[in-house]
Formats: structure tokens, sequence, C-alpha cells
């Protein structure tokens, strides 16, 4: 089994996956997003997405045992066939995607994101009540999320857009959350196996890569109960809205510019 040998990709990498676990620890949980955005400055999106799930799966275990009590069932009903569609999406049309498009995909997400973070909750706030989705919004954004959860393990903004407006209650919300992803992560090694994205390569290097998931989530439990996240957020976000940039600009002749 054959790994990457690049020691700059492993040093970019470490971060990725040390900031995924973060977040899915319980610090800074949008910091999901950050894994392809970051390792696609080392390598091709398509192939950070590779290496990056099996480490999310292994990350998930964690998070279905934590919250397994703990998330809205209804909602899942409604987001699960949305998901897979749009994880069938993401498959079907992978062959005619190029990395250049892949790019621009990941760099759109990781500035939408952020600025989603900066400049959300200023309009959520204006919302009076809760608000519960019927099944069509639910389907549309859940096959977003799962869409994009494909291309880049980057689903969480529309999910959100889905999710945010109910309030739920805090830890249910987390929950729920793990569990799409959890189901999502899952349902994507079937795809991406049957696509080729599992060579030799890619899982030599995922198992590489491998113990640094619990280091991440431990990390994230340590630092949700020590450090100011405010401060935490400022530096991983903004991190992320230029590597977004970096990508955008990279990616920018899949648009003929």
């Amino acid at each position: 089994m054959s790994v990457i040998n690049d020691p700059t990709f492993y040093v970019v990498a470490s971060i990725a996956v040390l900031l995924v676990g973060i977040g899915k620890g319980g610090f800074g949980g949008g910091l999901g997003s950050v894994g392809v955005p970051v390792m696609a400055l080392a390598i091709s999106p398509t192939q950070a997405a590779a290496i990056l799930l099996p480490v999310l799966c292994l990350m998930d275990l964690v998070g279905i045992i934590t919250y397994r009590k703990r998330f809205d069932r209804r909602m899942m009903r409604m987001l699960f066939p949305g998901a897979v569609l749009g994880i069938t999406l993401g498959a079907a049309t992978f062959a005619i995607t190029s990395d250049q498009v892949v790019g621009l995909i990941v760099g759109l997400l990781a500035v939408g994101f952020t600025l989603d973070r900066w400049l959300g909750p200023r309009f959520r706030r204006l919302e009076p009540v809760a608000t519960q989705p019927g099944p069509v919004k639910a389907a549309f954004w859940s096959s977003v999320a799962g869409y994009t959860s494909f291309v880049a393990h980057a689903g969480g903004p529309p999910l959100n857009v889905l999710l945010l407006p109910q309030r739920l209650d805090k830890s249910v919300y987390v929950g729920t959350t793990v569990m799409f992803f959890a189901l999502a992560n899952y349902v994507k090694l079937i795809p991406y196996a049957i696509i080729g994205q599992f060579d030799g390569s890619n899982l030599g290097t995922s198992l590489l890569l491998a113990p640094l998931a619990p280091v991440g989530f431990g990390l994230g439990y340590v630092l949700n109960q020590r450090v100011n996240e405010v401060v935490f957020y400022r530096l991983a976000y903004s991190a992320l809205f230029l590597t977004g940039l970096k990508l955008l600009w990279d990616g920018r002749s899949a648009l003929g510019l």
C-alpha cells in the first residue's frame, strides 16, 4: 500500500484533520467544512475529499455514541432521503466535473460559509419565531447538503439553512447535525469506492492520518472547556476565508478567466 510522500502535504493535512476533529469534538462545530479547502492547498480537492472521508467516518463513530439519544428523529426521517439524492447526484456527475470546477465549488463553499458565520447571525436575529420546514423545503436543502457533502465534505451551510430557523435545543441541534453527517459519510463510502477514489495511495494516506482523528476530537473537548471560542473562531474562519479566496483564484480558469 503506497502513500503520499510529500512532507508539505502532511503538514497541511494534519492541520486540516485536527481542525475538523476539534469541530466534531464540540469546539467550533462548523470547522468540519475546513478539511477539504485546507488540504486542497497541497493536493487536488477530489483527492483531498477521498483521503479525508475514512478519517471522518472514524470521528463519526464517537459522535454517534455520544448523541445517540439526543437528535430529532422526525427531522432525520425528512432529511435522509434528500441527502441520499444529493450524494447520488454528486456521484453521477463526478466523471464530468474537473478539479478546477471542484476547486471553485470548494472555494465558494469556504467563502460562503465564512460569510454566513460572520454575517448570518445578524439576520437570523430578525426571525420572530421558530419555523418548521415542510417536506419540500427539507428535501431541497438536504439534497444540496448531500451534494456539497459528497463533493467537499461541506454540507454544513445548506443544512444550517434548514436547521437554524427551527431554534432547536442546543444538544438536539448538535445531535441532529452529527447524525445527519455520520449517515451521509457512511453512505458516501459506497459511491467513493465505486468511482475508484479509494486507491492504495489514498487509503494508505488516510491510515497514516487516522490517529489524528481522536486527537482532534479530544482537543475539541478540552478547548471547549478552557479556551475563549471567540478568539479561536476569528483565527480559524479568517484562515478559511483566505483559503477559499485562494481556491477561487486558482480555479478561475474553469470560468475562462
